[in-house]
């Protein structure tokens, strides 16, 4: 009996956890537009929305009626089944990725601790990486169940794209896990917070890291699956209602999902920079509750930094894409593994 009502407490608080993590990634993804338009009409010296609510604040409330509200289309010429199926596989992907990135510090109660993370598995980033390369089949998928030639052409592209920029970012990653020794997150932000986070040590991975996030959330410059001035309106061009909705969705639930992954692999993830938290001497849901709000300040930075690269660089050629990737971006984090494995063997002599 004992046993039974510990399992249903750990039950109860996966489901919890897992409920305000996809309820934090909607709210996220839904802000992240306002917020991007919010910017751009500073960068370009207007006002941006100002309509809906005060300052605008409701308007993604109503992009996301408008769009729940269309129409249903399917083309009669694609395959129905696929049609349906791309924007879930891409929605349930972008959602997935989060499961193994620990959102802040422990809870301590009575009956334990609660960590929050719904999985501290011993493979964390690699369930990162193979959930990420399953999100290419939502896009991929969609545009060629769409049976339009633009929407496959895009699809396409954005497929080369993210297999192209995989294997940088898995070289920049290698890198940042001979300095930490395991795959858990847990452990890689336990490491960040007693020896500096990994920025300091690894910059170019960073960097490395950094652009190749930018070209897995088909963010600009890196954009060509959506260049609409080529390809009408992308690999989603059939799509309408929540269907697009969903895209669109994942889209910017996936740069949510990879600025945290960002953070907790370069930027100490929920460590408070330059202070020693063990000395506080406050409740444990309260530091949970802070270093929580610094995991998310730091989230909210790269969501910046996203925002600002899009109304900043115009879009790169597909050739100017393919050449970063394969030409610079390989060798460089080769080179920054090859240094990284020097350093660490001279270290441990």
């Amino acid at each position: 009996m004992i046993l039974l009502s510990i399992d249903l407490w750990f039950i109860l608080e996966k489901v919890i956890l897992i409920a305000c993590i996809i309820g934090l990634s909607f709210f996220i993804a839904m802000y992240t537009t306002y917020a991007e338009r919010k910017v751009a009409g500073w960068l370009q010296d207007r006002h941006g929305p100002n309509r809906a609510g005060p300052f605008g604040i409701f308007q993604p409330l109503a992009d996301g009626g408008k769009l729940f509200f269309k129409e249903e289309i399917i083309p009669l010429a694609s395959n129905k089944i696929l049609f349906l199926l791309g924007p879930g596989l891409a929605m349930i992907t972008a959602l997935v990725t989060s499961t193994v990135i620990p959102w802040g510090a422990p809870i301590f109660t009575d009956k334990g601790s609660i960590p929050l993370q719904v999985a501290d598995v011993d493979m964390g980033i690699l369930i990162v990486f193979s959930v990420v390369s399953v999100g290419v089949y939502g896009i991929m998928i969609g545009g060629w169940a769409s049976n339009n030639k633009f929407s496959l052409i895009a699809a396409i592209r954005g497929a080369s794209q993210m297999v192209s920029y995989e294997l940088p970012m898995g070289l920049a990653l290698i890198a940042v896990l001979f300095m930490t020794g395991s795959l858990k997150m847990s452990e890689i932000v336990a490491n960040q917070a007693a020896n500096g986070w990994h920025i300091i040590y690894q910059p170019l991975g960073f960097i490395i890291f950094f652009v190749c996030a930018l070209a897995e959330c088909n963010r600009t410059p890196f954009d060509l699956p959506e260049a609409e001035n080529e390809l009408n309106f992308g690999y989603h061009q059939e799509y309408s209602s929540m269907k697009l909705g969903f895209y669109l969705f994942a889209e910017y639930i996936n740069m949510f999902v990879s600025s945290a992954v960002i953070a907790t692999l370069f930027l100490g993830g929920y460590d408070i920079p330059f202070v020693n938290e063990t000395s506080w001497k406050i409740e444990s849901w309260l530091m949970s509750l802070i270093s929580f709000s610094v995991l998310m300040a730091k989230i909210s930075f790269l969501l910046f930094v996203f925002i600002w690269i899009r109304w900043t660089i115009p879009r790169f050629r597909y050739d100017q894409l393919m050449n970063l990737g394969w030409k610079k971006l390989i060798p460089l984090a080769l080179l920054n593994m090859i240094i990284t494995a020097a350093v660490m063997l001279w270290l441990n002599k």
